[in-house]
């Protein structure tokens, strides 16, 4: 079976890994740009990039834009059976219709719900028990595909989206193999999605991160493990920015926003309730547990964040 691959951050590592070590080795990789990166804005590869060398997979296709014909002719002649897409732009037609038993998306939510660029942040800010991985086959219309198979992953209350992340990328390679295998054993069942239940995971902007201490302390709570450990949920302190990455919910009350306790905790008050403050950030400086950063900080009396 003649496979494409085309992925370009660490979530699509293990999902090319997988197919490599289990007979599909692709016949090539498609990944974004090498971008400069780092403090020194040193050219580096991509974590698909860079897996794909070390498993000796070429060719190695980067396109500026998956819309530029010549790429859609690139992989006409790469006669790909399947083409399989794990965190990969927007495909055009003229591209995913070149695999010939079809090209399937991975994406990170139980569909319908959550389409769209962020479901994991979503799902953990929502404050969900449960998403999951699906699979589909690509159409026009993105994250409607029908669905070839989909496994449910739990969220632990306490979990953040970088936690659901780092298991949901092993789940999810699982769910890559499990469907490349059906296809090629012809054993493929797709099921529609249904419109009506659907609900989007929208890309995070700045502004979404803002810390909502008017809102109760569950809510704040999984809005900051949901934005952890990026972007990161912000907050201020006058004129210092603050992000914060881990809390947990405590019976403390006061006006929101008010820092109630710092020492030897950190507590602030939401609208209803209080969270506890465990790890948080200056801006320019390190990411340290509270206590440490009490050390170094001083929330004068009558503290308040906004």
């Amino acid at each position: 079976m003649r496979v494409v691959f085309m992925g370009t951050p660490e979530f699509a590592v293990p999902s090319l890994e997988r197919l490599a070590t289990h007979g599909y080795t692709p016949i090539a990789v498609v990944t974004g740009p090498d971008r400069p990166r780092g403090r020194g804005q040193k050219l580096t590869p991509t974590p698909v990039k860079e897996a794909a060398l070390r498993l000796n997979i070429a060719p190695i296709l980067q396109p500026e834009s998956v819309k530029d014909p010549a790429f859609a002719e690139a992989v006409a002649a790469l006669a790909p059976d399947v083409i399989v897409v794990v965190a990969f732009k927007i495909l055009p037609p003229e591209v995913y219709t070149q695999a010939k038993q079809g090209a399937f998306n991975l994406h990170g939510s139980l569909l319908p719900r959550y389409r769209g660029a962020a479901p994991i942040h979503r799902a953990v800010m929502a404050g969900e028990p449960e998403t999951g991985v699906t699979t589909f086959f690509l159409k026009q219309q993105v994250d409607t595909g029908a669905m070839i198979l989909q496994w449910p992953l739990s969220i632990g209350p306490d979990e953040t989206t970088g936690d659901v992340h780092d298991r949901m990328m092993d789940l999810g390679a699982d769910a890559v193999l499990e469907t490349v295998r059906r296809i090629d054993a012809g054993t493929v069942q797709t099921q529609p999605q249904d419109d009506s239940l659907a609900t989007p995971a929208p890309k995070i902007f700045p502004d979404d991160a803002r810390i909502p201490w008017e809102a109760s302390a569950e809510v704040v709570h999984n809005h900051v493990r949901g934005l952890s450990p990026y972007p990161g949920a912000w907050t201020h302190h006058g004129d210092t920015l603050l992000k914060i990455y881990r809390t947990r919910r405590v019976p403390e009350h006061g006006t929101p926003g008010a820092v109630v306790e710092a020492g030897p905790r950190l507590v602030v008050a939401c609208g209803e309730g209080a969270v506890e403050v465990l790890e948080l950030q200056q801006e320019g400086r390190r990411r340290l547990e509270a206590a440490v950063f009490l050390n170094g900080y001083d929330f004068a009396a009558e503290a308040h964040l906004a």
